[in-house]
């Protein structure tokens, strides 16, 4: 008679039940884990306004696309320009939301809500981002880099006018 071992793939995060998250292979593998550190959510060590921008520049550059191609005016000859405005109106809309939730969530002068700890039980420095100032800084940088973002999706699509395969 042979035993047969069960191999659990699924488990709660580090074997406690009471955590709420569950370990699977992918969520706990190290080339997960380093992708997900290295956005710029989760560097610290950058400061929150250049985390903005760096969100807001993607954001904004990605924005236009859909914009122009799936909006009302795409089969004008504005459709570049209304599409490049939308974008922009909704990196606007999307600044605003970013304001309201730290103006919620953050009181002015207060340390940092983040944790000190790591799993490991080292000491590291709380996230300047889970501060009202660095929330702020946060929300006025992704307006900067999304408007820029549009601004430069904009630029290479109609003013440098590039034979692309797709317009």
């Amino acid at each position: 008679m042979q035993i047969y071992m069960k191999y659990q793939v699924i488990e709660p995060l580090n074997g406690d039940p009471f955590v709420g998250g569950l370990e699977t292979p992918i969520t706990s593998s190290p080339l997960i884990a380093w992708y997900l550190s290295n956005l710029p959510a989760y560097r610290t060590a950058v400061s929150p306004l250049l985390r903005g921008i760096e969100v807001g520049l993607a954001h904004g550059f990605l924005l236009v696309g859909p914009f122009v191609k799936t909006g009302p005016l795409r089969n004008t000859e504005v459709a570049g320009a209304a599409g490049s405005l939308a974008a922009a109106g909704l990196v606007v809309i999307l600044s605003v939301c970013l304001t309201i939730y730290g103006v919620a969530s953050f009181k002015e002068g207060a340390p940092s809500i983040a944790p000190t700890l790591t799993l490991t039980g080292r000491k590291k420095e709380a996230d300047k981002l889970q501060t009202a100032q660095g929330w702020a800084n946060f929300s006025g940088g992704f307006f900067f880099g999304g408007i820029s973002g549009v601004l430069w999706a904009y630029f290479l699509l109609y003013v440098l006018d590039l034979p692309y395969f797709v317009k």
